[in-house]
């Protein structure tokens, strides 16, 4: 009797080391949850580094002379609306003209990578033309220039720049509504002339979201 009870309890040690060691070798990454976990957790970690979701891509399908001067001279227009905005930091004191501000950077910003993205798949220049000096789009007052309706000229951006609280808020809502009415214009043109798809689609973006924030901005200018 007492032989059959020791061989029952060796008998049930070696079960539990046997189970003990699947448990182990489980947890070391076997067929256990553990190492599927990380499979499924890996592909999205490596899909998601190349950026291929967060790089625009090329505008598929034709397109012409106006789609390709759209985005030429849309991307200096952006770059100049958002160097206005910057200038709220620390300037603005009115929290409707903050709000834009903040919607203007939310939507410029990622256009204007767009509209690159396009021109580079399109094998076109970012400037509309050799001589020209609007492709570097950093403000320089070449508005009328340019051809560009409603840029900034360079006295325009250091009155911006000066200006602070009540003052700032009124001057940026004056000038950002002569430019936002500038953008708009020009992808009215767009939606008119343009061929490619993509860039009409954003041409009417532009139309819908600028449109609104003039009218929010005139509301602004009637309240200071």
């Amino acid at each position: 009797m007492r032989a059959f009870t020791n061989r029952a309890a060796r008998t049930s040690a070696l079960v539990g080391a046997v189970a003990a060691a699947g448990l182990l070798l489980t947890a070391c990454g076997g067929d256990g949850a553990a190492p599927s976990a990380s499979a499924t957790a890996s592909p999205s970690a490596t899909a998601a580094a190349p950026g291929s979701a967060a790089s625009p891509a090329p505008a598929p399908g034709p397109f012409n002379d106006a789609d390709v001067l759209f985005a030429q001279m849309m991307i200096p227009h952006h770059e100049q609306a958002l160097e206005m905005a910057r200038l709220a930091d620390g300037r603005a004191e009115d929290a409707d003209v903050k709000k834009l501000v903040a919607a203007i950077e939310r939507a410029q910003d990622p256009e204007i990578r767009t509209m690159r993205a396009w021109l580079k798949g399109w094998d076109r220049p970012e400037s509309a033309d050799n001589g020209s000096d609007h492709g570097g789009g950093h403000g320089g007052g070449h508005g009328s220039g340019s051809g560009m309706a409603g840029m900034m000229s360079e006295q325009d951006m250091k009155r911006l720049a000066a200006a602070e609280g009540k003052e700032f808020d009124r001057a940026f809502a004056e000038l950002m509504i002569a430019h936002h009415e500038g953008a708009v214009a020009m992808a009215e043109d767009e939606r008119k002339d343009g061929l490619n798809a993509t860039a009409k689609k954003l041409a009417d973006d532009v139309v819908r979201t600028q449109s609104a924030e003039v009218t929010e901005l005139r509301k602004v200018l009637d309240r200071l």
